[in-house]
């Protein structure tokens, strides 16, 4: 088993929590219609759901928030925020905004049209519903080898570079506005993407005069993976890495929530002037000022300081040490995972953990609730529940290629005593896996079905007859 790291700081400031009995958590997830979303968070003991928001800030970004200039327009802030993202990202013009998502809207709302086609090595579940809301048709190519459950290649993350290219000429380069790469590539299993990979997709881009995007909300944790796995960066900076990266890009979108360890906000940037004008309109719409575009300035000066903390070595080295130590704990109760561990979360495979419940009941949520009623433990649904449904665009079947859960680790939050305590809630899950009984939804959206939805177990009469 990897060693356990240290970690790189003191505590100096927590927060208590509580683990509520059995009984009240198993009434609990009922009342939320047995999604997770809808818990409160005081009733959770060991909040998994996602790493975005949720991290701890240092002592430097609080002091920066102490010095938060407030001004509706040009405040210092701003300007410690705009130079921060135009050295990392290497990008002319910097937009605001409180968090990723709206980037995504910003942008889809500027540049696409019905029937427009945005392929991306793999969309998350907001820039997927960004794009469908707008008429566009959200398409994963995720490379080969993302297909294999036990192989180690470090960049599974990848872009399927010849079915990028397959795609451009059968539909046409004026039916593809833009190309996006997420870094690192949240959905199958939070893995990085090469920098030649990288090169590869700007190629077909430039070839065909489309422009290349990022979704760089863990784009810290993809460069650490560049340094330690491909070849040539092993004597590079994580940001000298970070700006490589980036000197491929056309623009940038990022939740500066995740590797910008803070807990509000996000930006777009970009190159072109043209585009960049359109955007601030939008912007001032609806957002707000375009030195502040949603945010405090205490949020932006917290954001300046974490996005350059953030590419600390020391730091990701026990951030994704971390994450590894969790990986082979999971492994070790029993527990298929994907592999190998990423940079955020470890992703357990609940389709072959829980093959006597059907996909179409939901094998992910079933084991996300048992987490709950096991053990106070909220993690969250990466499959058919997520990303399954129509197509509201085309009406067609959606299918996510692996039923996953997600165990994702906030940033310099929790002990390894803690993640020990959830590995000790899987192995009782396992030892009693076959008890676990599949959902129906009964209420649902049209679009992120997952955050707002209610669900019912399925039960088996007597007589063998499904019921909820």
């Amino acid at each position: 088993m990897t060693r356990p790291p240290i970690e790189p700081f003191r505590i100096k400031s927590v927060e208590p929590i509580h683990l509520l009995p059995q009984e009240l958590r198993i009434k609990k997830i009922a009342e939320a219609g047995y999604n997770i979303f809808k818990l409160r968070a005081e009733d959770v003991f060991v909040d998994l759901l996602t790493d975005s928001g949720t991290g701890a800030m240092s002592q430097k970004q609080w002091a920066g928030i102490m010095i938060g200039d407030e001004s509706y327009a040009g405040a210092r802030n701003w300007f410690h925020f705009e130079e921060t993202i135009k050295d990392i990202f290497q990008k002319k013009y910097v937009l605001p905004c409180h968090q990723g998502r709206v980037a995504e809207n910003i942008l889809f709302s500027t540049i696409l049209k019905k029937g427009d086609y945005v392929p991306n090595n793999t969309h998350f579940d907001t820039t997927r519903a960004n794009a469908m809301h707008k008429g566009g048709l959200a398409l994963d190519l995720p490379c080969p080898e993302e297909q294999s459950h036990d192989s180690d290649f470090p960049f599974k993350g990848n872009f399927d570079i010849a079915g990028l290219e397959a795609l451009i000429k059968k539909v046409g380069p004026e039916k593809v506005p833009v190309v996006i790469i997420t870094v690192t590539n949240n959905s199958v299993g939070g893995l990085a993407v090469s920098m030649a990979n990288i090169a590869a997709v700007k190629q077909i881009c430039s070839r065909y005069h489309i422009p290349l995007f990022f979704d760089a909300a863990r784009y810290a944790e993809n460069a650490w993976f560049i340094k330690k796995y491909e070849p040539g960066y092993a004597d590079w900076t994580i940001k000298a890495i970070a700006q490589k990266m980036f000197s491929h890009a056309d623009g940038v979108m990022m939740s500066a929530k995740k590797d910008g360890l803070a807990n509000m906000g996000g930006f777009l940037t970009v190159n072109d002037e043209a585009l960049a004008g359109k955007l601030k309109e939008l912007l001032i719409l609806i957002e707000g000022f375009p030195t502040y575009g949603g945010l405090n300035g205490r949020d932006l000066e917290a954001i300046a300081i974490g996005l350059k903390e953030a590419l600390e070595e020391e730091y990701l080295n026990y951030r994704i040490g971390q994450i590894a130590y969790f990986g082979d704990l999971l492994r070790n109760a029993g527990f298929p995972i994907v592999t190998p561990t990423g940079g955020h979360a470890i992703f357990i495979d609940a389709g072959r953990l829980l093959p006597h419940i059907p996909p179409a009941q939901f094998q992910g949520q079933s084991l996300t609730v048992e987490f709950y009623r096991r053990g106070g433990v909220r993690a969250v649904e990466i499959g058919s529940l997520m990303f399954g449904g129509e197509d509201p665009n085309t009406g067609e079947s959606l299918s996510p290629n692996r039923e996953l859960v997600r165990l994702a680790v906030p940033r310099r939050v929790y002990s390894n005593s803690h993640l020990e305590y959830v590995a000790d809630i899987a192995r009782q899950i396992n030892a009693d896996k076959q008890n676990l009984r599949g959902y129906k939804i009964s209420k649902a959206p049209m679009y992120l079905r997952h955050f707002t939805c209610e669900l019912e177990e399925i039960v088996k009469n007597p007589a063998g007859a499904i019921s909820a």
